[in-house]
């Protein structure tokens, strides 16, 4: 559910697949209504890969205010639980400063948290996260996978292909509560009230979009992305932290350490990153059906649309 239409909303939700043009329509929405721009993507919290994971440019953040960006340390791990504690006291001090939010991003599971709410599972034992960890480690993914969709059906079908950290995290809730993490998170309330939001998915053409994508890596050499994961790399973290797992770090890293041409590098990145805005478009159309839709690609169009005539009574 989203505000009432020709109402402006206290929070306006953006979401929508990498290189969509969220964060140009965000900036252009924030200046029109005089609100902030707050980070709804756990790639961007991170202050490590400020080009792989494409945060609003200088000129951008020189424009409006922007909140939630480049706040974490790579060596940190950032949940959904955490970002929300920290999202809403932002979005409070926001509505009481009367600027209204403008909150985007590309990672679902935060909009839905916003939306539908959040039940964190309780704390599972050190003892049994390793073993769930060794499990996988030792079974490989596809015996994993059937054994937690055994226990939790739910999470074995939403959880990406490689995702281990929330693989895990999820058989060992199971394991050590009895109970589903999927049954836990249904135990919610919004963390918005309904009349409080509107919220919008941009939609470009598939051909559009993915020609974005390509065009969005082959700027990241341009800005010095090789130079950016270098740095990150010789720090030597945990490669299951999630900054890690940056689309295309893996691949800018290899090339930096002399293992691949940066032809490849970029190749597979691109493709890396058509296969994640993919997984966003299918994401959005089943979990935000009721959001409004933005098919153009040029912002000015978005903005045009999202506003409508007025300014005011656009995309519902």
């Amino acid at each position: 559910m989203s505000a009432e239409k020709g109402l402006v909303p206290a929070v306006w939700l953006i979401a929508g697949p990498t290189a969509s043009g969220k964060s140009a329509l965000a900036v252009q929405l924030a200046e029109r209504i005089g609100g902030e721009v707050v980070n709804a993507d756990a790639s961007q919290l991170y202050a490590d890969l400020a080009i792989l994971t494409a945060r609003p440019s200088a000129a951008e953040l020189a424009r409006v205010p922007h909140r939630l960006y480049g706040i974490a340390d790579g060596g940190e791990t950032w949940s959904v639980g955490r970002w929300l504690r920290t999202v809403l006291p932002v979005l409070g001090e926001l509505r009481r400063l009367g600027r209204p939010a403008v909150v985007t991003g590309g990672t679902g599971l935060y909009f839905r948290a916003l939306t539908h709410g959040l039940a964190e599972a309780p704390e599972v034992p050190e003892a049994v996260r390793a073993a769930a960890q060794a499990r996988y480690l030792a079974e490989g993914e596809d015996a994993f996978r059937s054994a937690l969709r055994g226990l939790d059906p739910a999470a074995e079908a939403r959880i990406a292909p490689r995702d281990r950290q929330r693989l895990v995290r999820a058989l060992a809730v199971a394991v050590a509560t009895g109970r589903a993490l999927s049954d836990w998170q249904t135990d919610t309330r919004p963390a918005l009230a309904p009349d409080l939001w509107r919220g919008v998915v941009l939609n470009p053409p598939r051909d559009a979009l993915y020609a974005r994508c390509d065009a969005r890596v082959r700027a990241m050499v341009a800005e010095g992305v090789c130079e950016e994961v270098a740095q990150l790399d010789r720090r030597n973290l945990d490669p299951e932290l999630p900054v890690m797992k940056a689309v295309g770090y893996r691949w800018f890293a290899a090339h930096v350490r002399g293992e691949i041409g940066l032809d490849e590098a970029i190749a597979a990145t691109a493709q890396d990153t058509r296969r994640y805005a993919k997984r966003q478009v299918t994401w959005f159309r089943n979990q935000a059906r009721d959001w409004g839709r933005i098919d153009e690609t040029d912002p000015g169009a978005q903005l045009d649309r999202l506003l409508g005539p007025g300014g005011g009574a656009g995309v519902t």
